[in-house]
């Protein structure tokens, strides 16, 4: 079945999707394929779908007006992957989001996604928890950039995301922490000597 990884994120909220709920979410998804380095989202586009990642990973990132890329979080498998903002704003995206490796994601439009929230209570319902979530992770995230070294930052990126430092560049990690790739490099030598 096409969908039961994303039947089987809604289990983990403690939600159990019947078989009407199922075949309404099926018939709401589209599988799509996407290439590594190909972006699911551009600066200026207006967000009106979310992404579940089936397989691969993704970067969400913001181009500031001197070329360089601010990396704001990653995604992987099992996670849903958007742009909140422009999403419910129906506003441009200021962001970019593009696969860091070769990605399967399941499609969900913003009309398809209000049928299921009219329809079937339990969509609103996990969505609603998805969205706390994502706020209150969010939130510590700008909490421990604001008080925090990078030593510690970077530590904690380690502790917290341990299956992302094979799959993300150096570079990118070094963007997410706010700091120079340089400096990260430094960083893990001092680290390692430790």
């Amino acid at each position: 079945m096409l969908v039961t990884p994303i039947v089987e994120s809604f289990s983990k909220f403690s939600i159990h999707l019947n078989q009407e709920e199922i075949n309404a979410l099926e018939n709401s998804v589209t599988k799509k394929t996407v290439k590594r380095r190909q972006c699911i989202l551009h600066e200026g586009d207006t967000c009106d779908h979310y992404n579940f990642v089936i397989e691969g990973c993704f970067k969400t990132y913001k181009v500031d007006h001197n070329g360089k890329e601010h990396n704001l979080h990653f995604t992987i498998e099992n996670s849903w992957i958007t742009d909140l903002g422009s999403f419910f704003t129906k506003k441009t995206s200021q962001l970019y989001i593009e696969a860091v490796e070769k990605s399967t994601i399941l499609r969900i439009e913003r009309q398809d996604l209000n049928s299921l929230y009219d329809l079937y209570p339990k969509f609103d319902k996990y969505f609603r928890v998805f969205l706390e979530r994502t706020l209150a992770k969010e939130e510590q995230r700008s909490l421990h950039n604001i008080s925090s070294t990078a030593e510690e930052r970077y530590l904690h990126f380690l502790e917290t995301y341990p299956y992302l430092f094979n799959r993300v560049s150096n570079v990118q990690i070094a963007s997410y922490l706010g700091v120079t790739p340089e400096f990260l490099s430094v960083l893990r030598k001092r680290l390692v000597s430790k």
